[in-house]
């Protein structure tokens, strides 16, 4: 009897941390400014894999609808990576030699051609940067809620740093390295604005998971743009307020829009697509570009 009650009381104690990390941060160690993300202990990206992993979160992402990428402006490249193996990218080189390079980041779906076509108008709507939009998945790509919760959630940590920093390289030393992306891409811009060190100059992030450790975001050498969704369940508007907080106390600037929205509403080819708040939050973001870009 003593050693079932010894059992029963430990399960009890491991369901409590277990809700405890789910639904806090818990305390990362202060590194010095030099350091890279992998340095840290990745309970934000940890955390939002277990989400990822979630039925309620895949309820927030209807399935996409069916898009063809017609005359694509771009072409896959490869680059080698630090982890010995290559990583990809839809790129379209920019008329002139330049040093500025957009990093595109996918949503959970993978580098679909909704992403490409975002990559192509980027590419139009800016000048003097090359544009390329990353292949997180490592070739795959979901066309379904349970698949994309299956690659999202079984992702290597990483692996994923080490196809920024190969993108980085591929860029050169003394590139200007711009992010933007959506959901697990909007998570993913930011920490590849963190990744970029000084070589980070602008990195816009659509309703992705914020980073939530002071001395990490430190580390930015950018400000950096959000949008976000008041109806979205996943980012909730407190984790947004938490989130320009931190920034604030990071000494970092963060610029914050909210819309009447929900998670994903930047999509076209998500079913509840909201035109306006895309049309409003993507002149926002090309301005942001504009003015960085130089």
């Amino acid at each position: 009897m003593k050693s079932f009650l010894l059992l029963l009381s430990a399960s009890f104690i491991t369901a409590g941390l277990l809700s405890y990390t789910l639904k806090t941060d818990l305390p990362l160690k202060k590194v010095n400014a030099g350091e890279h993300s992998s340095c840290y202990p990745v309970n934000v990206i940890e955390l939002s894999k277990m989400e990822a992993a979630t039925p309620a979160f895949a309820a927030l992402h209807e399935k996409p609808l069916a898009f063809k990428l017609k005359d694509a402006k771009g072409k896959i490249v490869s680059f080698a990576t630090p982890d010995g193996q290559k990583g990809t990218g839809y790129e379209i080189r920019n008329e002139k030699k330049t040093k500025n390079y957009l990093f595109v980041i996918h949503e959970w779906w993978g580098l679909n051609d909704n992403i490409k076509q975002e990559a192509d108008n980027f590419s139009n709507e800016l000048e003097n940067v090359n544009v390329i939009a990353l292949d997180l998945y490592d070739g795959r790509v979901a066309a379904t809620p349970d698949s994309a919760m299956k690659y999202m959630s079984s992702v290597n940590t990483a692996r994923l740093e080490n196809i920024i920093k190969g993108a980085m390289a591929y860029a050169g030393n003394d590139a200007k390295i711009y992010t933007v992306g959506w959901c697990f891409g909007g998570m993913w811009s930011l920490q590849a604005s963190i990744l970029a060190g000084k070589q980070g100059s602008g990195c816009v992030m659509y309703y992705g998971r914020p980073e939530t450790n002071i001395e990490k975001l430190k580390l930015l050498n950018t400000d950096v743009i959000g949008f976000f969704g008041n109806q979205d369940k996943s980012i909730t508007p407190e984790k947004v307020t938490e989130f320009e907080n931190n920034m604030k106390a990071a000494g970092e600037k963060v610029t914050v829009y909210r819309y009447d929205a929900g998670h994903g509403f930047a999509n076209p080819s998500n079913p509840s697509f909201n035109k306006e708040a895309t049309n409003d939050a993507h002149a926002k973001t090309i301005e942001f570009l504009k003015a960085r870009i130089k």
